[in-house]
């Protein structure tokens, strides 16, 4: 039995940093980050909050290897990509299921 998974991006007030990440389970995770969970992570100590990019896989398998297409790419890049589906950066935890 197959787990499908997420790949998205987070980033700060000024969308200054950007921080790529995978799960099992996006609105959990992105809570996670929000509430800063973990507080010696990266995510809290840049306090990359604000969800500007998600997509949805049908396994965890396909999200990871995503993830890593992502992170290997250049600043622009990942910033086309979230300009793709979020032009004015908005915040889309409220819209995830």
């Amino acid at each position: 039995m197959e787990r499908g998974g997420a790949v998205y991006i987070l980033t700060n007030k000024r969308n200054t940093v950007l921080y790529t990440g995978v799960t099992s389970n996006l609105k959990t995770r992105v809570y996670d980050h929000k509430e800063k969970r973990f507080p010696n992570s990266f995510s809290a100590r840049y306090n990359t909050k604000k969800l500007v990019y998600y997509k949805g896989f049908p396994s965890i398998e396909e999200a990871i290897a995503e993830e890593k297409r992502i992170k290997a790419g250049s600043r622009k890049k990942k910033i086309e990509l979230i300009e793709s589906i979020n032009p004015k950066w908005n915040d889309l935890f409220d819209e995830i299921q």
